[in-house]
């Protein structure tokens, strides 16, 4: 059996669960390295929010940050990525193997080709019979009343 580190896994799939986090990494896919203030250019929030969700990618192992001079350039590393697809590959089998079963099951035909009977007078039984419930009953009314009040007599 395969062990994936759950810590790991944990962090890369709490990190892909941001739309903004992966709108970053799909900007980060498109070329081989891009600076802080270019990643958040097209996004309407503020650079320090920005900031805070390239921690958590950092943080996940899902970027690398390099500083030259005064500029922060981030680019995308694929472990955790590997590890999280590796994971998801193997549910995507399972569920496969099943649908694969289901429809083996389906298309071989379990239904048997006989007409279940018509139904006609003489195999049906009817049985009208008064219900107990519609008896008569009698529905008292119960007013309403307001919390902490006694009703008047």
């Amino acid at each position: 059996m395969v062990k994936y580190q759950a810590e790991t896994l944990d962090r890369t799939f709490a990190a892909l669960s941001d739309p903004t986090r992966r709108a970053l990494l799909a900007r980060l896919g498109e070329r081989e390295s891009l600076s802080v203030s270019e990643l958040a250019e097209p996004f309407p929030i503020s650079l320090p929010a920005i900031m805070k969700h390239l921690d958590v990618l950092r943080d996940a192992g899902l970027i690398v940050r390099e500083k030259t001079g005064r500029t922060v350039a981030c680019r995308l590393t694929a472990r955790p990525m590997e590890q999280a697809m590796d994971w998801l590959n193997r549910y995507a089998r399972f569920w496969s193997d099943n649908l694969d079963r289901l429809a083996a099951f389906v298309e071989e035909d379990p239904w048997p080709s006989t007409k279940p009977p018509a139904l006609t007078p003489a195999n049906v039984q009817v049985n009208v019979q008064a219900s107990p419930s519609r008896a008569g009953s009698a529905r008292s009314r119960k007013g309403s009343l307001r919390r902490g009040r006694k009703p008047s007599s």
